[in-house]
This record gives structure tokens, sequence and C-alpha cells, in this order.
């Protein structure tokens, strides 16, 4: 059984997603006599984690029972009280644990109070699903740095685009609203100025029937060269946006910051903003997961630098000839195949009229 109540416990655990950052995901569920009698997740950064919302769920009922739980509970005073002592004075008998927390301030320590305790705890069920849940969490955690998804749509034959400088709408309306829902689960959203200049988008979420939550705009800008009437500038007094520079005009950059845009100096590399340095910078800031939504020249710079973490391809079932077309990657061409970056796929599936493929960098 201990499968399927951690099961649950996962099921609960992505009800936060999109809310809990820089925290990660965690579901807890209670048992007793076979019977769940508490249940709860961490549902939003600096409210009561998992652990808590179940035990007073569970009330009474919680003494003596089994406690299921994503994530090793914390151990540590932040902007809650520590779980493992909510968990000590419920009266919990045994903890079943599906992950260590990878925070090297409690890894394993909330464990150890536990046991020191006398809780019976076993650890590792199902930690493989969990640890792919929480990628942006332990990502983040462990190097500092946010967790960074490329995603791009194409044509069949590797395209983003049509003719280049005319804005193209590939894929359909589902892998559209899929976009949508990434956006609002992830810190921020990175594109480059040629996106902007070619298609003035808002960057934002559209998303009917749920809360609405506009991820962090960051525009990779070398030189300043967005416009002040661009929907991005006009819209930066209500969305946090964040425009990275290599150099600029010092007017131009007064004017974006009297608009609301802050504006980011960040050193160069090959002529571009270093992306290493700036998502140091970023992560400096809390900002645990970008989505990467770039174009040619920004996704090679990306790759490049080493800065993806995973890879999300949208692909129409279009097929976009001549060789002024844009494909996925720009920049310069590699001399042999065995130079091309190797992905390992991991989810393949239809979305509406499209495919969409899951991939890591092997």
């Amino acid at each position: 059984m201990h499968g399927q109540y951690m099961g649950r416990a996962i099921e609960l655990a992505e009800k936060g997603r999109g809310k809990t950052s820089p925290n990660p995901l965690v579901g807890a569920v209670i048992v007793k006599d076979g019977a769940i009698v508490g249940e709860g997740f961490h549902i939003k950064a600096g409210e009561p984690h998992a652990e808590v919302n179940a035990l007073n769920e569970a009330r009474e009922e919680a003494k003596g029972a089994t406690m299921y739980i994503t994530l090793e509970p914390c151990c540590i005073y932040g902007r809650t009280s520590p779980c493992t002592e909510a968990i000590i004075e419920s009266g919990i008998s045994r903890v079943i644990v599906g992950l260590i927390d990878p925070n090297p301030k409690v890894c394993g320590r909330g464990i150890k109070q536990l046991k020191l305790k006398g809780i019976d705890i076993e650890v590792g069920i199902l930690s493989q699903e969990i640890a792919h849940q929480n990628e942006i969490y332990i990502k983040y955690i462990t190097t500092g740095l946010p967790f960074v998804l490329m995603k791009v749509a194409m044509s069949m034959n590797g395209k983003i685009t049509a003719k280049r400088g005319s804005a193209t709408r590939l894929t359909g309306e589902k892998s559209r609203r899929e976009v949508h829902r990434l956006r609002s689960e992830y810190d921020s959203i990175m594109v480059g100025i040629g996106t902007v200049l070619l298609d003035n988008p808002l960057l934002t979420v559209r998303l009917q029937g749920r809360e609405i939550h506009n991820p962090i705009r960051i525009i990779i800008d070398s030189k300043a060269r967005i416009p002040l009437d661009s929907k991005i500038v006009k819209t930066a007094s209500e969305i946090p946006t964040i425009l990275a520079i290599a150099s600029a005009d010092r007017e131009k950059i007064q004017a974006l910051r009297q608009c609301g845009v802050e504006v980011l100096p960040v050193p160069r590399k090959d002529g571009r903003v270093d992306l290493v340095k700036l998502m140091r910078e970023l992560g400096e800031r809390e900002i645990t997961s970008v989505l990467l939504e770039g174009g040619s020249l920004l996704n090679a710079s990306a790759i490049k630098a080493g800065i993806v973490d995973k890879f999300l391809f949208l692909i129409a079932s279009k097929l976009i000839g001549g060789d002024d077309t844009p494909g996925v990657m720009g920049g310069e061409s590699i001399e042999a195949i065995d130079q091309a970056p190797n992905l390992k796929m991991t989810d393949v599936k239809r979305i509406g009229e499209d495919l969409m493929i899951e991939a890591y960098p092997c």
C-alpha cells in the first residue's frame, strides 16, 4: 500500500504547482487503520507546509498513525516553524518519506530528528517520480541557479517561422494553452529582443477559470533596442520586467526605468549578454525557473552557454521551405555531426493536431 498512499501524496503536491516557489512541491497523507484520516499539500510559499495541513485535518486521529510525505520534513525555522516539531507533537508513530530534501540545511537532519524521538522512518518510496516533480526545486536548491526550460514551437522540418521577419503562429490551440499553463507555473519567461521587435508580444498568461500568475518578463537586449511604445514597456509598471543589457545609451535607460522597466547591466560574452552570469543574478533574486521562448539566435546562445536543463518541442504538422526561414538554432554551424548536442527523449505525445516531445540534455 506504500505506493498507493505515496502516489496520492504526489497528486496532492501537484496542486501547489506554480505557487510554492522558491519552496518545493510537497504532499502529505496520514493513514490510520487502513484509512486516510488527513491530507495536505504546500499551497503557497509562506503558508503552512503539507505536513501541517494534513495534521490539521487529521486532528486527534494523527496519534499512532502513519504519515506519507513526498519530501523529507523541514527541521529549520524559516517563514514557518519546523514541520518535524509538529509531527513529533502530533503523536505520529511512523513516517514514510519519498525523497530526502537536497537542501543542505535539511538533507537528512529532519529524518534524524524524528528517529531520535522514536518515530519509525522509511525512505525512498517513489523517489524518482518525486525528484522529477521537483526538478526545478532540486536544481535551484543545489546550485543556486534557476532551472531553464527551452520551449520551441516548430514545423515538421525544424523551422520556427515563415520568411525571416514575419510573425507566425505554427501550433494549434491546445498547444498554445499548454504554453500558457507553463507560463503560469514558471517564475519567469525569457525572450530575445528579436522576438520583441518581430511579434510585439505581451508575454502574459491568458487562461480562463484559474488564478492568473504572470511570470517575470526577462528580455535579452544587449543594446537596449526595445521600443518605448512596445507592449512590454507599456505594461512594465504592472508586470515585473527585466531588461538584460550589455551596453546602452543613458537616456534610453532612464526612459525605460521611468516606464517601470528594470534595466539590468550584465557583462558581455562574445559581444552579447553573458547568459551564465545572468543566471547567477536571477538565482540570487530567488528566481528559481526560466521558461525560455527564444528565437534561433537566443536558443543557440543558451545551448552553447549550457544553461538549458530541459527541452519542450511542439511540432506542427507543417513544412516550411526557403533558405531564409530560420530554424530552431541559429549561430555558427558545427563542422562534424559528433559535435551536435545529444538529447534524451523522455515523453512523446499528441497534443491536439501537434506533437509534443520532452527531452533532456545527455
